[in-house]
């Protein structure tokens, strides 16, 4: 058998155990990587949420209207356009990428259409900036909905760069250039952290120099808003290098007719429906978010000053929020981004035993890291609080009482998401548009309810609703799964669960005694005494429920510890490995042109993340990840018959199946686009050949 076309290893075999270990390998090298680009863009993005507080206050009217305002583009770029670029445009582009000349002529068509459509869309909304605050807001003073349209003004711009970073991500994630899109968004928060330290230097801080309504001018809102879209510019632009080295020769081109959107717009309609339910849902719980800080700034002209600092806004929701979701983006988004590949071989194969094992797997791997983060976060909650608090120990107080409601809730946020992978390795995306409709009116009808509580327990209350729909949504998701795998695993997952709650409880045990010891439950304890303290409560206090962790997670006998770490053991295990022929040095039977022998690896997945409903993503800030495609795990094809390894150049196995997702009574045999779709033959595009013919 020639090294050209090997034959195919015996299940059960040295080799194909070798193989699977290849694969193990390989998913934990992606899994490193992509936490390690979200662990520093995420240490700075908490830099930058530090230095708001600082600047303008945690519990202020200014910050309240500015955290409303920055999330705005966000949200309309995800509840308009994210659901099309995700599902439609991805596919697309990864497909042309296929071609001989790389897709360029069909990518430049899709780019200038798809500039075109976001120029008009910033125009339009940046242009109804007024309506957008009126619409998103509830209650808003003359004074604050004229700063809240000042700050949109300057933030709504940051629509079109997020649509064009979506894209020219997708244009390098296509040709297996992975590390520029993953560390572009530090440049972003490096900037706004830039602005922020300017602000603070030329205006001083909250603390010391009140920034009110009253005092605020043009010059702090641009070194604010104006910077925090700089910002965003800076991580789009950033990404035009590494596409211009491409050598692609992009350029504008004229002409759409024959693209094939239309075929996938209609493949993609449930994909498209969960985006925007999720999104109009989130919208309208986050105006009914903005009541408390209008009526803290009525109690503040009314003189009222004790009512007005015990009034916890939406900057605190947001803080509490990126706090909370720390555990789920580092580990569970890696995990399941890497696991997905899984699934869908799984899926591909027929194999419902295999498909089942890789969602327990997650399940019970990422439980070690979110069971102990819902825990720490906890136990931490008050540390956390006051360092992010501005300095004022009553906001510290508040956001603390958020993150407490919030915390508990972080393993079924990321068992959720795991969960929904396994609807989009089956093609099926309409279960979980119904499971968003379920949760969205649920939140809804809850959050309508919310406004007519005590303006004090708005944001609690809506910190207890994201808490509640987390864990419904793992109880909706089980039990459109069973239907699916016939069980999924229940007694393993929950002895799991079970033993790794007992560590963490121990380990939160011991963190409460050096917390006790800190004076962190006292009101004029060391932890109180001011933000500096804060971090140093946490920097001892942390490490200590860490190793109480590990430990008892070794007495407990969990091994999914070994599973999580995998991925860092890899990294080290293969530095120290001995030298081998890499994908830099291919081996003499790697043929030249193979993924091996370029040296870089390819995009697998025709669909990136679709974290864009109400429940996984609860914090407004753009998450670049969810449009990062992850890179190739570097494994033999077989083709879908089973007759022999497929070409080393094959976009994915069986893709020209027209259909093989299972209808059910639910849903028809629709399938996700780009992948085992018949879209035609991969690389070409049949309606804009180089040699078209002149009509006559």
């Amino acid at each position: 058998m020639s090294a050209a076309n090997p034959a195919t290893p015996e299940p059960g075999s040295a080799e194909s155990q070798a193989d699977s270990r290849t694969v193990q390998r390989g998913e934990a090298r992606s899994s490193a990587i992509m936490a390690a680009g979200t662990l520093v863009s995420r240490f700075l993005g908490f830099g930058k949420t530090w230095m708001l507080g600082f600047a303008l206050g945690l519990g202020s009217t200014v910050n309240d209207t500015f955290i409303n305002a920055n999330n705005l583009p966000n949200l309309i770029f995800l509840l308009v356009a994210g659901g099309v670029f995700n599902a439609v445009l991805v596919p697309q582009i990864i497909k042309a990428s296929k071609g001989p000349d790389r897709g360029a002529d069909y990518i430049s068509r899709l780019l200038t259409l798809a500039v075109l459509v976001l120029v008009s869309l910033t125009l339009l909304v940046t242009l109804l900036a007024p309506w957008v605050i009126e619409l998103t807001t509830q209650g808003y003073s003359p004074e604050q909905k004229s700063l809240a349209v000042s700050f949109a003004f300057w933030c709504l711009p940051q629509i079109f760069f997020y649509g064009l970073y979506a894209l020219l991500t997708q244009v390098l994630n296509a040709n297996g250039a992975f590390g520029p899109a993953m560390w572009a968004p530090i440049l972003n928060n490096i900037v706004a952290i830039a602005g922020l330290g300017m602000f603070i230097w030329i205006l001083g801080p909250n603390l010391t120099n009140p920034h009110t309504l009253d005092n605020w001018g043009p010059t702090q809102t641009f070194l604010v808003a104006g910077f925090s879209t700089i910002g965003v510019v800076a991580q789009t632009a950033i990404l035009l290098i590494p596409v211009f080295r491409l050598r692609l020769r992009l350029r504008p081109r004229f002409g759409w007719r024959g693209v094939g959107l239309g075929q996938a717009a209609k493949l993609s309609v449930w994909t498209l429906l969960t985006a925007a339910v999720g999104q109009l849902a989130f919208l309208y719980v986050m105006r009914i978010a903005t009541i408390p800080g209008a009526e803290r700034l009525r109690l503040e002209r009314a003189g009222d000053l004790t009512a007005a600092a015990t009034l916890p806004g939406n900057a605190v929701l947001e803080v509490a929020s990126q706090l909370y979701l720390l555990p789920h983006s580092i580990i569970a988004l890696s995990l399941a981004t890497v696991l997905f590949n899984r699934m869908t071989r799984a899926v591909q194969d027929g194999n419902r035993a295999e498909l089942r094992d890789a969602l327990s797997h997650g399940l019970r791997t990422m439980a070690v890291a979110t069971v102990f983060g819902a825990l720490a976060l906890f136990a931490l909650a008050g540390p956390l609080g006051m360092f992010f608090s501005g300095g004022k120990e009553q906001d510290g107080v508040m956001l603390a009482q958020t993150l407490t409601i919030l915390a508990l809730s972080t393993p079924f946020m990321s068992a959720n998401f795991m969960m929904s992978r396994v609807f989009y390795a089956n093609e099926d995306a309409r279960t979980p548009f119904y499971i968003q409709l379920v949760l969205a009116l649920v939140n809804v009808v809850a959050a309508f309810s919310i406004q007519f509580l005590p303006f004090d327990q708005i944001i609690f209350a809506i910190a207890i609703l994201y808490t509640g729909g987390n864990i419904l949504s793992v109880v909706v998701s089980a039990f459109f799964l069973r239907r699916l795998l016939g069980h999924l695993d229940g007694p393993r997952i929950a002895n799991s669960y079970i033993r790794m709650g007992y560590a963490a409880l121990g380990s939160a045990v011991a963190g409460a005694g050096g917390l006790w010891l800190m004076g962190s439950y006292s009101a004029d304890g060391f932890a109180w005494s001011g933000r500096i303290e804060a971090l140093v409560t946490i920097v001892v206090v942390g490490p200590v429920m860490l190793v109480a962790y590990l430990m008892l997670l070794k007495l407990f006998r969990v091994t999914e510890l070994r599973d999580l770490l995998q991925p860092l053991l890899g990294r080290l295990g293969r530095r120290s490995a001995p030298a081998a022929a890499g994908p830099e040095e291919p081996s003499a039977g790697t043929p030249a042109g193979t993924p091996a022998a370029r040296g870089r690896a390819t995009a697998e997945r025709a669909t990136v993340s679709v974290d864009t409903g109400l429940i996984p993503r609860i914090s407004g800030e753009f998450d670049a990840a969810s449009f990062r495609a992850g890179p190739q795990v570097e494994e033999p094809v077989q083709h879908h018959d089973g007759q022999g390894p497929a070409s080393a150049d094959e976009y994915l196995p069986a893709e020209e199946v027209p259909n093989t997702a299972r209808g059910s009574i639910m849903r028809e045999e629709i399938p996700l686009p780009g992948r085992r779709t018949f879209q035609g033959t991969a690389g070409r595009n049949p309606y804009f050949s180089r040699h078209r013919r002149k009509k006559r």
